[in-house]
């Protein structure tokens, strides 16, 4: 009996010692990967496609991508694939794995995109980006928060050449006030409304819109600049500030937010009132929360308040229930007192003083759904600008953020 007891023990200890190396492993090698329900087995890459777009051909979680490709000899950087490559799905040691397809029929061991005429081979010269940059390029460089309301005590146009009421490219602008040569490049921005943490209701910072590119032209006061490239219309009002000299991010690669992050969708760009996907949204989280370019959340929808259409009475009312003697006849289980009421001065049938009686209006909370997913590309100190890759329904400002479920 003690021997089986010691056993038992060992037994017991080594299932122990297994399970504790697991759950110190990394996570990517104890989380399996899932293809997606209809992935190909073979997939030649079109003109338009990105990575991310080729990934959720393949993959349920498109992020993690670069643990099915990264695997091939001869893949090297997982970024460059180009359009009319061959893609093949297949299993190594019981593992997805997508690899470059080499057999191309008749044509031997060379690709057909090797063979194509020399006006597609300059084409293929670029290869798939991981997301569609043009969505984003205008948001790159641009800083569209100012991290105080300084952005109003910059210069400002005043006024335009030829009695204009705005500018366009090749216009002079008149700008007070700029009194020197050590910067020649600037950036029209227009000020916007404060920034506010819809949960704290704390100022994160100020929208600044991007309107121009400008180059100086004559220091002074006024100063004179002339429209380079322009998004909009240059007013009177709008602000002047030394162009941004940080390089554009060209490519992105997405992994997951860090873990525990929560935030909220406080604007989105264009002015529209439904957000889809590749469009621009601000969340009112940034470098301070640790998000950095190429986080990927998902945006959740629910968690607010809803009528109970049922329990308020509105439909569906039960008149069998009770008698008509019964407060419950009259105003239904949620109701209370709210207090004593008089008739009111000059009633010509006055009654004497009554229980104020009112019914409670039960509410639930709608419950969370994930509605899409979102990449961040650029980030400020406690806001950043995110680019929708997913919509699995139409989302709004107030949705909620989170890290994809491991």
């Amino acid at each position: 009996m003690r021997a089986l007891t010691l056993r038992l023990t060992l037994a017991d200890l080594v299932l122990g010692t297994l399970i504790g190396l697991v759950a110190m492993a990394p996570a990517s090698t104890v989380r399996a990967l899932e293809l997606a329900e209809d992935a190909p087995e073979v997939y030649e890459v079109r003109p338009g496609d990105t990575l991310w777009s080729i990934a959720g051909r393949y993959l349920r979680d498109p992020w993690l991508w670069p643990e099915i490709w990264q695997a091939n000899d001869d893949a090297g950087n997982p970024d460059l694939i180009y359009p009319g490559e061959r893609l093949r799905l297949v299993h190594v040691e019981g593992r997805p794995r997508v690899v470059r397809d080499t057999a191309a029929g008749a044509s031997g061991d060379m690709r057909v995109v090797r063979l194509s005429p020399r006006v597609r081979v300059s084409a293929l010269e670029a290869p798939v980006p991981m997301i569609p940059v043009a969505s984003i390029a205008p948001f790159l460089t641009q800083p569209w928060v100012a991290e105080s309301d300084a952005i109003k005590r910059a210069p400002y146009v005043v006024g335009f050449a030829d009695d204009r009421t705005v500018a366009a490219p090749s216009d002079d602008v008149f700008v007070r006030r700029i009194d020197t040569t050590a910067v020649s490049e600037f950036e029209i921005l227009r000020p916007g409304d404060a920034l506010r943490d819809p949960d704290t209701n704390r100022i994160l910072g100020y929208e600044a819109t991007f309107v121009a590119n400008a180059v100086l032209e004559r220091v002074g006061d006024p100063a004179i600049l002339r429209v380079t490239r322009s998004e909009r219309e240059v007013s009177i009002g709008d602000r002047v500030i030394p162009a941004s000299l940080e390089a554009p991010l060209e490519n992105f690669f997405p992994r997951p937010a860090p873990s525990g992050m929560r935030g909220r969708i406080l604007s989105v760009m264009n002015g529209v009132s439904q957000i889809g996907q590749y469009d621009i949204v601000t969340l009112n989280r940034g470098a301070h929360d640790r998000l950095a370019p190429g986080h990927v959340l998902e945006v959740f929808r629910g968690g607010e308040p809803v009528r109970d259409k049922v329990r308020d009475g509105g439909v569906n009312w039960n008149w069998k229930r009770d008698g008509p003697l019964t407060g419950e006849f009259w105003l239904g289980n949620d109701y209370s007192v709210k207090g004593w009421s008089e008739s009111p001065t000059g009633s010509s049938t006055p009654i004497p003083l009554h229980a104020d009686i009112g019914r409670d209006r039960a509410t639930y909370i709608r419950p969370m759904q994930r509605a899409g997913l979102l990449m961040v590309f650029r980030s400020f100190d406690r806001v950043s600008f995110a680019l929708v890759l997913n919509a699995d329904r139409a989302m709004s400002i107030g949705d909620r953020i989170a890290p994809p479920a491991p």
